[in-house]
């Protein structure tokens, strides 16, 4: 707890190219980075030779002032001989919009997709405006269906989606102590005796291209300038995914090995993958580096 305070500065928090890991502002705070790049603080201190650490809350909606702010009154606790923790447990209620804040920082590590956790943040932001600011104890079924309702039939699987993303933040703050009783967004028993059954698709899967028709479908691909032509154009040609295509970056590709790096954050399995890259993949995106307007 002597060691020097206010290491890290606004300026470092903010960088993307702190490397994973805990780095020390000093006083038992730390900025703590994760593989995916999304960063939390942590404060540290030992008690009876054991050590015990406990979250600050995720940056940047916990600036680097507001974390030192909560680091010093959980010294303060310690050197009181408090348990910051069991102070925290009885933190002050938050409202739907504050518990969806908590709840996302909280599967952080669990969602390596970007795209998946601003789907979450998108849909409980834009159809929840009405119970947003409301404390999550006093959030019940008629709140739940004020946000379900306008969209149950017209948007149905963005509705039965958001229905299970409430539920899920529902479910936190009951496991928090904020909420009791039962959850007011589930469906079994409760919204399912409302709400009228969503109709399953029926669309099934889109048609697989006859195998024999990909050389002529390529080649007219190879007549069209977008570069939606050239995405589809190299996916083909490396059997991959949409996201890896589409999220792909010059730093991944290593022209000299014919070689494309895919980080694990872009990968379902977790792992980074490597594509050797044919010399029509390779041509593809030479043409597209040597026409390049930014280093992404």
């Amino acid at each position: 707890m002597a060691r020097a305070l206010q290491k890290l500065t606004d300026v470092l928090v903010k960088s993307t190219k702190l490397k994973p890991g805990r780095h020390s502002d000093g006083g038992g705070l730390y900025l703590n980075v994760a593989p995916t790049g999304s960063k939390s603080w942590l404060f540290m201190w030992v008690v009876a030779g054991k050590r015990r650490e406990m979250g600050l809350g995720p940056y940047p909606a916990i600036t680097l002032a507001k974390a030192r702010t909560k680091a010093g009154e959980a010294r303060q606790a310690v050197a009181e001989g408090r348990d910051p923790i069991a102070e925290k447990a009885k933190e002050e209620e938050p409202t739907f919009a504050e518990c969806v804040t908590q709840f996302l920082a909280s599967m952080e590590v669990q969602w390596r997709n970007e795209k998946h956790r601003a789907q979450w943040r998108m849909t409980l932001t834009n159809y929840c405006k009405g119970i947003a600011e409301k404390k999550v104890s006093t959030i019940g079924l008629d709140d739940v269906l004020k946000s379900l309702k306008p969209i149950w039939n017209t948007k149905a699987e963005t509705a039965s989606r958001l229905r299970g993303r409430i539920e899920r933040v529902m479910g936190y703050a009951k496991a928090k102590g904020w909420y009791a009783g039962e959850n007011p967004a589930s469906w079994r028993g409760n919204l399912a005796n409302i709400l009228p059954v969503r109709k399953k698709l029926s669309r099934g899967h889109h048609a697989a291209m006859p195998y024999a028709d990909v050389p002529a479908f390529l080649a007219a691909l190879k007549d069209r300038d977008a570069m939606a032509a050239r995405a589809l154009e190299f996916l083909i040609l490396n059997a991959s995914r949409s996201g890896e295509v589409l999220g792909a970056t010059w730093d991944e590709i290593d022209f000299d090995a014919k070689l494309w790096t895919i980080p694990k954050e872009r990968m379902k399995a977790g792992r980074e993958h490597r594509v050797p890259l044919s010399d029509a993949a390779l041509s593809i995106v030479q043409r597209l580096h040597n026409q390049r307007l930014s280093r992404l």
